[in-house]
């Protein structure tokens, strides 16, 4: 594997981490979240110099109206045929595998650590399709049902098909490309700049 090809296979994957590692980056605060108050207790209150933490933004899902059976399945279908689904994939195992790096200093809990996060794989699986259902309201409220037929069936065809089949090499070959590009279009920008305040008296470095 070339050079170029290599770097642009890791430019791809940073990418892709950097999103898991952003929305994993939430799971310390969530797991140190204190228990709910049992009923007729009220919530401790806040220590000392700390801040109440901010309510929780409402979801697009709980703000879209309702939607025919037809209309959120069609939605679901084209989220998960287009491939977008593929970026909920790396997000549990980027919260498990934050887990296993907060614990790494007490090696003696690995073994049972990982029995855990193995037991949870089912529950974990829920939360993505959560999110996936929430993907695929979203995708209801920006197109109509009838635009979702025409786009449904065109991932069924076999040009749709290969259009996701082909993404990640693109999105690979598309990143390659923009380090090129914007290494060139910045160099391009600087001596067109130069020229023009050349023409006014003015000399840049």
């Amino acid at each position: 594997m070339s050079r170029r090809i290599a770097s642009r296979r890791i430019a791809s994957r940073r990418l892709a981490v950097l999103a898991a590692l952003v929305l994993a980056g939430t799971a310390p605060a969530a797991l140190a979240q204190a228990p709910s108050p049992a009923p007729g207790q009220k919530p401790p209150a806040p220590k000392a110099g700390t801040k109440a933490a901010a309510p929780a933004p409402s979801t697009p899902a709980a703000q879209s109206p309702a939607y025919t059976a037809n209309h959120l399945a069609l939605a679901r279908e084209v989220m998960l045929s287009s491939g977008i689904a593929r970026s909920f994939d790396s997000i549990i195992p980027a919260f498990s595998d934050r887990i296993r790096q907060n614990a790494v200093t007490r090696p003696e809990l690995t073994k049972d650590l990982d029995a855990v996060l193995a037991g949870l794989e089912p529950e974990l699986e829920l939360q993505k399709q959560s999110m996936i259902d929430i993907a695929a309201r979203i995708y209801a409220s920006r197109l109509s049902e009838a635009e979702l037929t025409e786009i449904a069936a065109f991932f069924r065809s076999p040009a749709g098909k290969r259009y996701v089949e082909t993404q990640p090499q693109v999105l690979d070959d598309i990143v390659g490309a923009m380090q090129n590009w914007t290494q060139e279009v910045s160099e391009y920008v600087m001596v067109r700049v130069r020229a023009e305040m050349a023409k006014k008296g003015h000399q840049l470095q």
